[in-house]
C-alpha cells in the first residue's frame, strides 16, 4: 500500500505545488494549493481562500488516496474557484484543524471563505460536486457575478 501511495505521489508531483510540515507564512498562503499536516489555522484562510480539509488516519488509507486522486485530476477548478486542500494524516499530531473539525478517520471538509463548514463527508467525494456546492454559495455567487461584470 506504501508503495501506490508513493507511486501515486510521484506520477501528480509535477503538477501539484506541496508544502509538508512547515510553518507557511502568511503571504505564501495564497502561492499554494495542496497543503499537507500544515501548521495552520482555518483563520489564516478567512476572506482569501476556500479550504477543503481531507482527513485520514494515515496516508495510507485507501479512501485518502482516492480523494486525493479525484483531487489532482481537477486540481484547475479548484484553484479557479479559491481552494487551498489541507490534508492531516496524523492523528497523534493533534493538529488545531484536528481539534477545530474533529474528524474520524476519513474526513472531507468544505469551509467557505467566510470560515463557515459547508460540508461534511465521510466518503471521497468527486471535484464535479464539490465545486457544484461551492458555486451554490452566495458568495461565490457574487465573485460570478462580479467577474462577468468585469469581462
Amino acid at each position: 500500500m506504501k508503495l501506490l501511495l508513493a507511486s501515486v505521489l510521484i506520477t501528480l508531483s509535477p503538477t501539484v505545488v506541496i508544502a509538508q510540515d512547515v510553518d507557511i507564512p502568511a503571504g505564501r498562503l495564497t502561492d499554494e494549493i495542496i497543503l499537507e499536516n500544515p501548521s495552520v489555522s482555518l483563520e489564516e484562510f478567512l476572506w482569501i481562500k476556500r479550504p477543503i480539509v481531507v482527513f485520514a488516519d494515515s496516508p495510507a488509507d485507501p479512501r485518502f488516496i482516492e480523494q486525493m486522486a479525484l483531487i489532482n485530476d481537477r486540481l484547475h477548478e479548484l484553484e479557479s474557484r479559491d481552494v487551498v486542500v489541507l490534508t492531516d494524516t496524523d492523528p497523534s499530531a493533534r493538529s488545531a484543524l484536528r481539534r477545530q473539525l474533529h474528524p474520524r478517520g476519513f474526513m472531507l471538509a468544505l469551509v467557505g471563505k467566510d470560515g463557515v463548514v459547508y460540508l461534511r463527508r465521510p466518503l471521497p467525494w468527486d471535484v464535479r460536486e464539490i465545486t457544484r456546492s461551492i458555486d451554490k454559495r452566495p458568495i461565490r455567487q457574487q465573485e460570478i457575478r462580479e467577474s462577468k461584470g468585469a469581462s
